[in-house]
């Protein structure tokens, strides 16, 4: 038979350890799906084949969450801050695992933490539903998590508490400032956290190579622009959107790859934006909103010679997933806002366009990436066998 505690306020017959576990479990869970979302997170910017097991559809997508700017906090991805949240938790609760009376009142503690948690997810599955248009099931099971921890501390406050929450919180407040380990602990992590946003790269930033001297580029006699090698070992068409992040992280890949090996390998750029506006057969609904105005900015741009400037700022644009504005790209490619504003309601321009368009459409091109060699089409990504073919 369970025995009672016998502290004061102490309303139940289960054992205090029985409401502890649960507490520990949950912050393991926490803390290992958070470190999973870390690597999901560094994979889906730095690995060209990455692609989660999470990845089930166009709203249920780890990968569309991980890639959008809202997936990056004061310059620090939200998966590392889960991580310093939960070890911040476990700090504290470990200042509990031993019941007494003084013990009990760090549960206020762990309560408001607990909230703020909670009430941090509601604001992310806000985010989620309106800006981002997709959800992250780990970021979905870390929410659980979160408010589970808060009903627990709760339930143990009601349990075992017998301060009201202002007056539990002070004493709790006191109680942890008299205790080095969890003062030394929070410390520790503090200085962690700063550490990581000192010295961790932004390596979610598109940072396109200036091209070589060494690496020609021009248009081809359909007037696509192309850069790499005069005579190729291999020429790869790219069919791409400004505003697909896979896209942005390919080319990037291949500019990389051209700069390496500048006398094996041809880009060929065509337009394919997923912008109903102008794609209406592959996409019938609003997506990738702007991104066809997009590329007729970068034909205006080859008319210029000016194509892979324009090119890399519109990528650049595009992986932020904001509003397109013609005064932020002309700041930053040195074209004037009104011929930028002007190139998007140009009919000839847009001709062009169509006519990428419905080379692709021909080619039975449903989604970007996508990439035509030797006649063979590869939607997504190119297989890595014949990357590794060319640069032997």
């Amino acid at each position: 038979m369970i025995q009672r505690n016998s502290l004061p306020g102490d309303k139940t017959s289960y054992p205090y350890r029985f409401y502890t576990i649960p507490v520990f479990i949950l912050l393991l869970l926490g803390l290992g799906d958070s470190i999973y979302l870390a690597y999901l997170h560094v994979q889906n910017y730095v690995d060209i084949t990455f692609s989660s097991f999470c990845a089930l559809s166009t709203s249920i997508n780890c990968d569309t969450v991980s890639q959008s700017p809202w997936s990056i906090l004061l310059g620090v991805p939200l998966a590392f801050w889960g991580i310093f949240a939960y070890l911040l938790f476990l700090f504290i609760f470990l200042t509990t695992v031993r019941k007494s009376s003084t013990s009990i009142s760090v549960w206020y503690v762990l309560c408001g933490l607990g909230g703020i948690y909670s009430l941090v997810s509601l604001y992310f599955a806000y985010i989620s539903s309106t800006k981002i248009n997709a959800y992250c099931i780990l970021c979905i099971f870390s929410y659980g998590i979160n408010f589970a921890l808060f009903f627990y501390s709760l339930i143990i406050i009601r349990r075992f508490g017998t301060d009201q929450f202002p007056v539990g919180f002070i004493n709790a407040v006191k109680y942890l400032n008299r205790r080095p380990y969890p003062v030394i602990g929070i410390i520790v992590l503090l200085i962690a956290f700063f550490l990581v946003r000192l010295l961790l790269p932004p390596y979610w930033h598109y940072t396109f190579p200036d091209p070589d001297q060494n690496v020609s580029n021009g248009l081809t006699d359909e007037g696509h622009p192309w850069i790499g090698a005069e005579s190729p070992l291999v020429t790869i068409h790219e069919y791409t959107d400004y505003q697909c992040f896979q896209c942005g992280k390919m080319h990037l890949f291949l500019r990389r790859l051209i700069n390496e090996h500048p006398d094996k390998i041809r880009l060929v750029h065509h337009h394919y934006p997923m912008d109903q506006e102008f794609n209406s057969l592959i996409v019938p609904e609003p997506f990738h909103v702007g991104s066809g105005k997009m590329a007729m900015i970068a034909i205006y741009a080859a008319s210029q010679g000016a194509f892979w400037e324009m090119n890399d700022a519109l990528y650049t644009i595009g992986q932020e997933k904001q509003p397109f504005n013609t005064r932020t790209l002309a700041a930053m490619t040195g074209f004037s806002s009104g011929e930028l504003a002007a190139a998007t309601k140009h009919p000839q321009i847009r001709d062009i366009l169509l006519a990428d368009i419905r080379r692709g459409m021909r080619m039975e091109i449903t989604g970007t990436p996508s990439y035509d060699i030797d006649g063979k089409v590869y939607q997504g990504k190119i297989p890595p066998e014949i990357l590794q073919s060319i640069i032997r």
